[in-house]
């Protein structure tokens, strides 16, 4: 069976940046991981065979502005981290900044990844979103569904 991360979690953020990691995860993520910046201002956490993918397909583009840009927006940022004994991580300062971190988090599953995101910034893609997902979801699985 593959492993799939799904599931939306609450969780807050201490001063230090400490946010709890769901530990229905924690195994699958492997004894340390990759987090950086995601896109939608969200954070995005890999386990280390899926970041290692990701970085086997970054080798292959062409060097183009459009390909250094966005591997300096998306490597520039990373780091390797491990959860600690009480099931948290230390996310990086500008990594709290990026994504605007503050009390209320949400840790979803998405497939390969995890997400991290401020509760407000997640309420609020839900929000604006919620009424094109039933035409993407048309436009992805139509034939499908």
């Amino acid at each position: 069976m593959i492993f799939m991360f799904m599931g939306e979690y609450h969780y807050s953020i201490d001063d230090k940046g400490r946010i709890t990691i769901p530990s229905k995860f924690r195994y699958e993520l492997g004894e340390s991981f990759i987090i950086t910046r995601g896109l939608d201002n969200c954070l995005f956490i890999y386990p280390k065979d899926e970041w290692n993918n990701i970085i086997a397909k970054y080798k292959e583009l062409p060097n183009t502005k459009n390909a250094r840009d966005f591997m300096r927006f998306f490597l520039s940022s990373a780091n390797e981290c491990s959860v600690d004994k009480h099931g948290r991580i230390n996310v990086t300062s500008p990594l709290v900044q990026y994504a605007s971190l503050k009390k209320e988090c949400v840790v979803i599953g998405v497939n390969d990844r995890l997400e991290i995101w401020s509760k407000e910034s997640w309420t609020d893609y839900i929000k604006t979103n919620e009424e094109r997902f039933s035409d993407i979801a048309d436009q992805l699985f139509a034939p499908n569904l």
